[in-house]
């Protein structure tokens, strides 16, 4: 893909800075609409913070859509300040209060709203539901994506959650006492229309507080939080070349097909920093690399997907171990150090690389994000606080040693609805060996059954001609195998992409260890984290009962 340079970029976007002054480069552009957005081109923006106070975090929200000047619909949560999308920041142990109203107008017609929604009708009467009974296409609910919260009523609980138009709901979230510090996000999980809404922006940010004292490598470093989503394309030209299947944008900054104006992030020349960049995408793969005058930097990692990496090894003290680039699946986090550019630095550039995601998957191309700002009088972002505690309980300690319970193997498949008709709709489906593939519908009983104080290895296998990428809620796993092949440095994660079947030859695989042993019990889902897919079916629901008396937790 042919790229306009970074230094004429530099120019066109500082010029385009000056243009739209500094009220379009400091917040918002001028507008009286909800879900507001910023030019392209922007210096990005933080987020509002909201901390919690003496162990609760108190929130109110509304749930708002408005249109685009592209015809797209938007979609966010509005805090009672006006605050879009702020970042929550919790302790572990904390309470999460957050009255949710949905001020989505509702649809003219539910029916029609639910055509395109097959197997969506809650059934069970009342004592099913957690909320309304019945899903239109303005439903809403909230998924605490990558905590180790309850999926019960009111806490994080997504398969039968319905919140709609003009319903007010409570969400008491309780987060456990070795919740690991680091980088987590909330966003709606309805399914059918969970793609919809976190394209249209309906998504933030959650740090549960705590990384420096695992990790003391980042006590007192400025921070930035960076936050990738993605949109339609306007006029919905077909992807390929450098046409991308969906635009992104930074911290609502958008970066817009087909010029790729990128974002700007102010930096001061050869200042250290934590960067933490969530991936909420709906659907985009993200492989980022920061490149300086062409030569990728090294990127310091320090947790992914919320766990400090080797936290959990019975030292209870983080390692960093250094990439050039990082992949970042819809959903993913990481969390690094970095180094900025020095004043000689021609062109320093984030950006994320081409991803080849299969003959039927997206079309995910090289571009940039951001062009990196150094200055001397660069605004210093808030900084990481000094080391204050000892590190916190390990969650998953002695995981990696334990031998499991059971093992199961798992795969992602798809076929057209109907086979004579290539233009027909994808059925998607994740199975475990064994069953019959079935599209998710909340009333499907559990694809799996386990016990509290289980511990299992699940491979997961791709069966289709396009990635997918695995996740679980409620827990973590730990990544062991790729292909077969035992992994060098095992992470404990969330979400894991599992690379496109070539049609003929083994299947591609991972291999991940599942951990039951804690207090959560219930049931609750996984499914692949391209909401395209999850919508279109590629979801199941898990059931960890209670342990017997005498057995468990750890």
């Amino acid at each position: 893909m042919k790229l306009e340079t970074i230094s004429s970029l530099v120019l066109r976007v500082i010029s385009a800075a000056l243009l739209f002054g500094a009220a379009q480069i400091c917040g918002f552009a001028q507008s009286s609409t909800p879900c507001p957005r910023f030019a392209a081109g922007s210096t990005i923006t933080a987020p509002e913070d909201l901390y919690s106070q003496h162990g609760i975090l108190d929130v109110k929200f509304t749930y708002q859509t408005t249109t685009d000047q592209n015809g797209n619909t938007l979609y966010c949560f509005v805090a009672s300040d006006g605050a879009q999308s702020p970042t929550l920041h919790i302790f572990p142990g904390d309470q999460l209060h957050i009255t949710l109203t949905n001020n989505v107008p509702a649809p003219a017609s539910s029916s029609a709203s639910m055509a395109a929604m097959p197997g969506m009708t809650i059934t069970g009467g009342p004592s099913s539901t957690c909320g309304a009974m019945t899903m239109t296409a303005s439903s809403v609910n909230i998924h605490y994506h990558g905590t180790n919260t309850p999926p019960t009523c009111h806490q994080d609980e997504v398969i039968r959650t319905l919140i709609n138009s003009g319903q007010t709901f409570q969400y008491d979230v309780q987060f456990p006492s070795d919740e690991p510090p680091g980088l987590y996000w909330y966003h709606p999980h309805v399914h059918g229309i969970s793609e919809a809404a976190v394209q249209g922006g309906a998504s933030g940010a959650l740090i549960v507080e705590g990384i420096q004292n695992v990790n003391p490598m980042v006590a007192g470093l400025p921070q930035q939080l960076l936050i990738i989503r993605d949109n339609p394309v306007p006029g919905n030209p077909a992807p390929g070349g450098s046409i991308p299947s969906w635009d992104i944008s930074l911290n609502y900054t958008p970066v817009p097909y087909p010029n790729f104006t990128p974002a700007l992030i102010q930096m001061r020349p050869l200042e250290r920093q934590f960067w933490r960049v969530l991936n909420a995408s709906a659907d985009t793969i993200i492989d980022l690399q920061l490149q300086y005058d062409g030569t990728p930097q090294p990127l310091e990692v320090i947790a992914l997907d919320g766990v400090p990496s080797g936290s959990q090894d019975g030292t209870a003290r983080g390692r960093s171990f250094t990439e050039t680039d990082i992949l970042l699946a819809p959903a993913a986090r990481a969390e690094f150090i970095v180094t900025g550019p020095s004043s000689t630095v021609r062109s320093p550039v984030l950006m994320t690389l081409n991803v080849d995601t299969g003959p039927d998957g997206d079309n995910d191309p090289t571009r940039y994000i951001a062009i990196i700002q150094a200055s001397e009088d660069a605004p210093e972002p808030p900084l990481v606080p000094l080391v204050s505690a000892p590190p916190p309980r390990q969650r998953f300690e002695g995981l990696y040693l334990t031998t499991p319970t059971a093992e199961r193997k798992l795969y992602f498949s798809e076929v057209l609805s109907d086979p004579t008709d290539p233009n027909s709709p994808t059925n998607f489906y994740i199975t475990v060996d064994g069953q019959t593939p079935a599209l998710f519908s909340p009333d499907n009983p559990p694809a799996i059954v386990t016990t509290q104080g289980a511990v299992e290895d699940w491979t997961i296998e791709n069966r289709a001609m396009e990635n997918h990428e695995f996740h679980i809620h409620q827990i973590h796993f730990l990544l062991l195998e790729q292909n077969g092949v035992p992994v060098a440095n095992p992470q404990y994660l969330d979400t894991i992409q599992i690379p496109y079947w070539s049609g003929s030859g083994p299947y591609p695989s991972v291999k991940v260890r599942m951990d039951f042993r804690g207090d959560l019990t219930g049931d609750f889902v996984y499914h692949c984290h391209i909401l395209g897919h999850e919508d279109g079916g590629m979801m199941a629901i898990i059931r960890v009962t209670p342990a017997p008396i005498g057995i468990g937790q750890r």
